[in-house]
């Protein structure tokens, strides 16, 4: 394989090849040098087999990739791709082969693989489509039905708005385009940055793509080939938001035993076969004991949750009789077999959004919103993804597979958006995609990039960090209402209710207004959690565990505040008492000087946690919010450390490719003690990025056959 390796001073990696298929061979090889556990540990994933060195913790998530059925979507969306384009397929297959090659050098570099003793495992040419898969088959949030299933259970169907928010694992971006009309250029720039949970490595890489048919850099998914979400080609560059659509359903199954296996029963009042086998899981420290798990998919699609009851026992009828009943996941890939890796190759060889836009025609999971913008003037803004036509119902909460009614029945036609005032911003708010999704962030985010844009009359591409690290809390307001109408306090309360009135709504990391803040509202998410209203929400049925943040209550009380303390009513509760009792509490136990960086520290996930606590580096403070365009997300009254944050930010300028820039929380490399594991934390908590080389001669050629 010919190929040509260059790195920035960022350790970045730059690829040259002389065709498509040697170039993915090469991003292939340079990933699994650079990034060698991280995609064994992918490939695991997607297999349902990481408990088998990480141990008993990670088996919820084995469990639910056994049952969802994973790997065989993946080789089912493999195969089907094959058929339908082999020209995709067989640049896949290069990648796939690129991994092959490298992961043993990679692996005799990562500390990793000899703490577990693990070998790396060969890829397969579907390897690609289940990291996709496991990457996002939670990215829409599906669990979030099970949570409203409660709440219509428990308090109607009323209370479904009050919870109404970014639920807790649901995955949001920022991202603006600003027209030529805008720019000190005369050309757009497009800006933002995806919110994901934190990983050690990151779960984006910096990367460039060079051959004779395309120049292409950004951001791709380490074990994917191309770059799908974030990428600029010199005369054309896009950038993705979550959509915040709802296209994926939970059917609640009625399942029964009989001597031939397991029975479902359909619509038509039909009982059909469901197969069904068993499945062993490998825990590590289980002294050879397996763990077995059942897996059952119906016509709706596999059973996540539940099983058949024993033989010759009548099925629940519904919710009411049994809130642990069978539930059925049916999500596009596992229906179509289609995961949209479609457009990744014409993405890449796209010149003008024209190209973008048919590219994203073939778009399918997950469910995005797309601005792009080329050097000719230009611009997209548009929905992509594939999004099933169903009943309204199938949206909030799990509907009975039995009763009729709750089919799918073709696709949404995906909306295109408009550009107001040569500006497009989304972040998750309500806005194309609002016909196909149930729950949206809050408009705060949105409203306040564009107010920020709409502060100067040009912008440049270096000015974008003012918008990045904006660190405003609109939702602050509702709280500090409540603060105002106190009356009556004792001076130590009413000293500190004083000092929020007057604070600037900033969530800076050396703010200690911003940390007292904090203090009252987690103690008044607390008490609210506390409340006997809420005290039916509390104990969830015994769902899987890989569920359970979509279903605890203290999180979606402290992500709802704003709409808790808005309602006109909230079931009687007596809200200036509560807020009152925060504001005592957080007077009386807030330490003096106490800043909110000092306890809104950064806290990545890592698949394989340090062996020592002090081995384990110091994380630092950050500025932000869950709220603020600098989206740092904690859980309010549990922790205010921050798992979610911008997972990588990106600055595309379509006048000179130059002086686009770019960062990611970590580095480029994800071998603990190379030079580029972490180098690009400093400029990340500062809002800093690293600039884009696009000139050769400035970068550093590497040996590619020293392995």
């Amino acid at each position: 394989m010919t190929f040509d390796l260059y790195r920035d001073a960022h350790g970045i990696p730059h690829l040259r090849a002389g065709d498509v298929l040697a170039l993915a061979r090469a991003q292939g090889r340079v990933t699994a040098r650079d990034r060698a556990w991280q995609l064994e540990v992918e490939r695991h994933r997607v297999r349902g087999t990481t408990a088998a060195f990480l141990g008993r913790e990670a088996l919820p998530w084995d469990r639910f990739a056994r049952r969802a059925r994973l790997e065989d979507t993946a080789r089912r969306c493999h195969a089907a791709l094959e058929e339908r384009d082999p020209e995709t397929a067989a640049w896949v297959r290069a990648y796939v082969e690129g991994v092959n090659e490298g992961l043993a050098a990679g692996a005799r570099r990562a500390p990793e693989f000899a703490r577990t003793g693990l070998a790396p495992g060969r890829w397969e040419p579907w390897t690609p489509f289940g990291v996709w898969l496991g990457t996002h088959i939670l990215f829409a949030g599906f669990p979030a039905k099970l949570w409203r299933e409660e709440v219509v259970r428990h308090l109607g169907p009323e209370a479904v708005g009050l919870f109404a928010a970014d639920g807790p694992g649901t995955s949001g971006s920022n991202g603006w385009l600003v027209t030529g009309a805008r720019t000190a250029t005369g050309q757009a720039v497009i800006a933002g940055d995806p919110h994901r949970f934190i990983e050690e490595p990151g779960v984006y890489q910096q990367i460039r793509l060079a051959c004779p048919e395309f120049d292409v850099l950004g951001l791709a998914v380490p074990g994917v080939p191309g770059i799908a979400h974030f990428a600029h080609t010199g005369t054309v560059a896009w950038a993705i938001t979550n959509a915040m659509a709802d296209y994926q359903d939970l059917y609640r199954e009625r399942l029964r035993r009989t001597p031939d296996g397991v029975e479902a029963l359909d619509p038509d009042g039909t009982w059909r076969p469901a197969p069904a086998h068993t499945e062993s899981i490998e825990v590590a420290g289980a002294e050879g004991r397996p763990e077995e798990v059942e897996v059952i998919e119906t016509a709706r699609g596999p059973v996540v949750i539940g099983s058949p009851p024993p033989h010759g026992t009548t099925p629940a009828a519904g919710p009411e009789a049994d809130p642990c009943a069978p539930l059925a996941l049916r999500h596009p890939p596992r229906v179509t077999g289609d995961l949209g890796f479609g457009a990744l190759l014409p993405l890449l060889r796209a010149r003008r959004v024209a190209d973008v836009d048919r590219a994203f025609d073939r778009w399918a999971e997950p469910v995005n919103v797309v601005l792009a913008a080329d050097t000719e003037g230009g611009t997209l803004h548009r929905v992509a993804g594939r999004v099933p036509v169903r009943a309204a119902a199938n949206r909030v909460r799990p509907v009975p597979a039995w009763e009729p009614g709750h089919e799918w029945t073709g696709w949404h036609e995906t909306p295109y958006g408009d550009l107001d005032d040569g500006l497009a911003v989304m972040a998750n708010q309500r806005g194309p995609a609002a016909p196909l999704g149930t729950e949206f962030a809050p408009p705060h985010r949105a409203d306040r990039i564009r107010a920020l844009l709409g502060g100067r009359p040009r912008w440049r591409a270096a000015d974008m960090p003012e918008v990045h690290t904006d660190t405003h809390l609109a939702s602050a307001a509702p709280l500090l209402d409540h603060l105002a109408a106190l009356d009556g306090l004792a001076p130590a309360p009413a000293a500190l209710r004083e000092r929020l009135l007057r604070w600037d709504r900033r969530m800076a990391a050396d703010s200690a207004d911003a940390a007292a803040y904090a203090a009252v509202r987690g103690a008044l998410v607390r008490r609210l959690e506390a409340e006997p209203a809420f005290a039916v929400l509390a104990d969830p049925p015994a769902y899987p565990e890989v569920f359970q943040p979509w279903l605890a209550l203290l999180p979606r009380v402290g992500l709802a505040l704003e709409h808790l303390l808005t309602a006109p009513d909230l079931y009687g509760i007596d809200r200036p008492a509560l807020v009152r009792a925060a504001l005592e509490e957080a007077a009386a136990t807030l330490g003096e000087g106490v800043t909110w960086g000092d306890t809104h520290r950064l806290a990545p996930w890592r698949a394989l946690p340090p062996e020592a606590p002090g081995e384990a580096p110091q994380e630092p403070g950050l500025s932000g919010d869950h709220d603020c365009v600098l989206s740092t997300s904690s859980v309010p009254g549990l922790t205010d450390l921050a798992s979610r944050a911008s997972a990588a930010r990106y600055v595309w300028d379509l006048a000179r490719r130059e002086d686009s820039r770019w960062v990611v929380p970590f580095g480029a490399c994800g071998v603990p003690g190379d030079p580029h594991h972490r180098d690009q934390l400093p400029l990340w908590l500062t809002g800093g990025l690293a600039p884009v080389v696009t000139d050769w001669t400035l970068l550093t050629e590497e040996d590619v056959d020293h392995e």
